[in-house]
């Protein structure tokens, strides 16, 4: 599902003024506003890193932002997760939607578009092409990858930035200038990672790090390139360690910058189930659309069940399915993925 809100200028209000604080500072100034509301940046993930940073930059006066989650807002989202509240978890509200409509009241100024979905190969294009620069505020490095090749390809400059922990960790990535995310890193972690869910998170280290990309977003946006950092910055605010790596210039042999194979963007490396690192298993069943009228029907006897217009969720037991319009499923209550397989052909069907 995709949306677009954009409000009304109020006429009582003094729009000067909002950005007054922000265009006394010399790296930005008047100039730089007008460069900001120019912007449009692609923000990948709505969950802790990227409602903190969306609303940074909603606050900053960036023009366009386009929010793209394939989840929806749950209680243990409101411990870190700023642009949620209550009644989104209560309603089972999808992030980007959710996200969206806080920001119009923040700031009616700007345009931002919501797509309830996962990114892929075969959306990623359509979806990011329209921006001037990438935000990573993702949860697994499958989409890191994915956005890794697809920046380069097009000569797009995105930032890395997780957290877990008390740590945070990003790193800027303009390709042809800088290593990009393959060159530090040629594969993903194998093994076990860490996630919130295994290790807990602390807020602070989720605005820490959605502090540091947005600054380095804004850096970006007004033409201050010179300024931007050219290391991997990682920051333990529980131990107070901080390291950083060098990553001012692309790596001769990495796979990715250096000899342009783009496996994830082709798609090569994505399975079609994976484990989401909260005890659930994503199935990916695009382009098979959902009637959940019809489905409640079907399911209302085996547990309980709700809908609105952008998902479903099915409670049986222990096991919590979440169902989205495009067939994509969330099974809560296993890492068991040929148990999830059959959970979703028994009630879902295959």
């Amino acid at each position: 599902m995709d949306t677009v809100l954009q409000g009304e200028s109020s006429a009582n209000e003094p729009v000067d003024e909002r950005y007054s604080r922000q265009t006394l500072f010399p790296g930005i100034g008047v100039e730089g506003q007008r460069k900001l509301a120019a912007g449009h940046v692609a923000i990948v993930g709505c969950g802790a890193t990227g409602a903190a940073v969306a609303g940074l930059l909603a606050r900053a006066g960036v023009g366009t932002l386009t929010l793209i989650d394939r989840d929806y807002v749950e209680w243990s989202n409101l411990q870190r997760q700023v642009l949620f509240d209550e009644e989104d978890a209560a309603e089972s509200l999808p992030k980007a939607v959710a996200a969206q409509r806080k920001i119009s009241r923040v700031n009616r100024h700007i345009r931002v578009a919501a797509h309830v979905d996962d990114l892929v190969p075969g959306n990623i294009h359509a979806l990011l092409q329209p921006a001037h620069l990438i935000l990573d505020a993702t949860d697994n490095y499958e989409t890191r990858y994915l956005l890794n090749d697809y920046a380069v390809e097009q000569g797009k400059a995105w930032i890395y930035a997780g957290a877990v922990g008390a740590y945070a960790v990003t790193m800027n990535v303009l390709p042809g200038e800088t290593a990009c995310l393959a060159c530090i890193f040629p594969k993903p972690p194998s093994g076990m990672v860490e996630t919130c869910d295994t290790a807990g998170i602390l807020n602070p280290a989720v605005n820490l790090a959605a502090s540091v990309e947005a600054a380095e977003a804004m850096k970006y946006l007004v033409g201050a390139r010179e300024s931007m950092r050219r290391t991997l910055l990682a920051y333990d605010l529980w131990s107070n360690e901080r390291s950083e790596m060098d990553a001012s210039r692309p790596r001769a042999d990495c796979a990715v910058c250096g000899e342009r194979q783009f496996t994830h963007l082709a798609g090569e490396a994505r399975p079609h189930i994976t484990l989401c690192g909260r005890n659930s298993v994503q199935i990916h069943e695009h382009h098979k659309p959902v009637d959940f009228s019809l489905l409640e029907q079907r399911l209302r006897a085996h547990g309980v069940v709700r809908h609105n217009d952008m998902l479903l969720r099915f409670e049986r037991g222990e096991y919590c399915m979440t169902i989205f319009k495009d067939g994509r499923a969330l099974i809560q209550g296993t890492t068991d993925v040929g148990l999830a397989r059959s959970l979703y052909a028994r009630f879902i069907g295959s």
